[in-house]
């Protein structure tokens, strides 16, 4: 008989298999108290406490579980226990404003809401029919483990197991519904690409809601291998955690391995995990210098993965071949700086438009309760990601931009990646977002926000002939403006319908 494929495999085979191995290691609650460590028996345990609490409240199969805390033990129990029991899992972005919290709550549907101790007094406006602090509250009256455990409950493999709301680069947050077949294959297919074994010491240095950030928990589950909580990015925090549980993998944006990078300067002694650590770089494009130092002064292997929430995310994987170890450092960072050849399983090709369309069992089930966006996205039988891209001679795709980040001056079309990647390669530079700005000759001209490496010093007029020096005149920023910071999410991307709001206010869009 077939047995469907849904999330409850992976902490089904641990616990069978490896119920005495080490599942989690978290954060002390305190910085001297003793480091939590949980086996995945006692995961699969506190797993099914949870769904029979939710039983006993009342809580339906397919009704929506709403968490929004900071990386912990207790958000992997609920990744496992909430989709595993049949309900639907919604983890929400920690950073964001109440009023955020609220409307997804509120547009998901959500009859439970679980929150950070930590959180709880700035969301005590947002509620749900049943709303609970993690930790003591929740364990007396909800995880309480008099009650009979049940045996896993078995879903379709098509009713949706999480709702994650995009990160809001471009628009109002949309509620993507991910099935237990889409989130089965992108655990099956990250595991195999990224040659993960139960050997691998996994470290969660992206916050859990984000589908990068957890994604892998179920590889992991799988091979009965260790997962480390890192609750807040900090470079010197990383290598910390790389040097005293020997991690082997972790994922980031680029955001985070420039703080290791900077960390690493000021590293005492050799930098750890030198030739062990496996990095997957997710969330956005690095510049080449970044992917160049990772291999220089980390010695770290990087991998560049493309994806969406849309997608589990995994569409793509780069990694270099055997073959490329004995090509120049600035070929092999070229070359990695592309977005990889298509995962197992996904059909890419690129629209009239230059869009990338994707087919593959990772993509979404649509939009919660938007069904003319799902109809957009999911036009014709293949999904819309809204990227420019290009694919070459050996099927590997190279992001070019976000439809909406194409910059038009003049009649010509600008990528601001690769203006950003210019800028970026002035040594003096430490973060650059380029955007569009309203012109009334060339109907857009190019602008780039830069953030100064500590000590340094440049004017507008130096980096502007840096970049013509190094591309077409007609795609270097016409102007340069030095900030302290550029607004990102919490997965590293830029939020650049921010940077150009000033700019375009009083006009109906942010680009011509």
């Amino acid at each position: 008989m077939r047995v469907p494929l849904t999330t409850a495999d992976f902490l089904y085979r641990a616990e069978t298999v490896w119920p005495a191995a080490t599942a989690v290691v978290d954060e002390p609650a305190q910085p001297a108290a003793p480091v939590p460590t949980t086996t995945y028996g006692e995961l699969a345990r506190r797993a099914r406490a949870w769904q029979a609490g939710l039983d006993a409240l009342g809580v339906g199969f397919g009704e929506r579980v709403a968490v929004v805390s900071h990386n912990a033990a207790r958000v992997l129990e609920l990744l496992y226990a909430v989709p595993a029991s049949g309900r639907v899992c919604v983890p929400v972005n920690f950073r964001l404003q109440p009023d955020e919290v609220d409307y997804i709550v509120e547009q998901s549907g959500s009859s439970v809401l679980l929150v950070d101790p930590e959180l709880d007094e700035p969301l005590k406006a947002v509620g749900a029919p049943h709303r609970f602090v993690l930790g003591t509250e929740t364990e007396e009256h909800v995880m309480r483990f008099d009650r009979e455990p049940r045996p896993w409950a078995e879903p379709d493999e098509d009713a949706t197991a999480t709702i994650n709301y995009t990160s809001g680069t471009t628009a109002r947050p949309k509620g993507v519904q991910l099935t237990h077949r889409n989130i089965w294959v992108n655990a099956m297919s990250f595991g195999l690409h990224i040659r993960a074994w139960e050997r691998d010491i996994y470290l969660h240095a992206l916050p859990m809601f984000h589908c990068n950030g957890w994604g892998m928990p179920f590889t992991m589950a799988g091979l009965g291998a260790k997962q480390v909580v890192l609750r807040k990015v900090d470079g010197a925090e990383i290598l910390r955690r790389v040097d005293e549980h020997g991690v082997t993998l972790l994922c980031g944006a680029p955001a985070v391995f420039s703080a290791v990078l900077d960390a690493a300067a000021g590293w005492d002694g050799e930098v750890p995990g030198r030739g062990r650590v496996r990095v997957v770089c997710a969330g956005a494009q690095p510049p080449s210098r970044i992917i160049a130092r990772i291999d220089d002064e980390l010695g770290w292997e990087f991998l560049q993965i493309y994806g969406l929430t849309e997608t589990a995310p995994l569409l793509t994987f780069n990694r270099l071949r055997p073959e490329d170890d004995d090509l120049p450092a600035a070929e092999r960072a070229r070359r990695m700086s592309r977005a990889g050849a298509p995962a197992l399983g996904v059909r890419l090709r690129i629209a009239e438009g230059g869009e990338v369309l994707a087919r593959s069992n990772v993509v979404l089930d649509g939009y919660w309760d938007k069904p003319e966006e799902t109809a957009a996205a999911l036009e014709d039988g293949w999904f819309h990601t809204g990227d420019g891209g290009t694919l070459d001679e050996q099927g590997h795709l190279r992001i070019s931009d976000r439809k909406k980040d194409v910059i038009i001056t003049g009649g010509e079309n600008v990528s601001s990646i690769e203006v950003e990647d210019c800028v970026f390669s002035h040594p003096a530079v430490a973060e650059v977002a380029v955007i569009g700005v309203p012109d009334m000759k060339w109907g857009e001209t190019i602008k780039a926000l830069v953030v100064l490496t500590d000590g340094a010093s440049v004017t507008e007029e130096e980096i502007i002939a840096h970049c013509k020096e190094r591309m077409a005149r007609y795609k270097a920023p016409t102007s340069v403006e030095f900030r302290e910071s550029i607004p990102r999410t919490a997965t590293g991307k830029v939020q650049k319908f921010k940077l150009r709001e000033p700019y375009w206010a009083g006009t109906d869009r942010q680009v011509n």
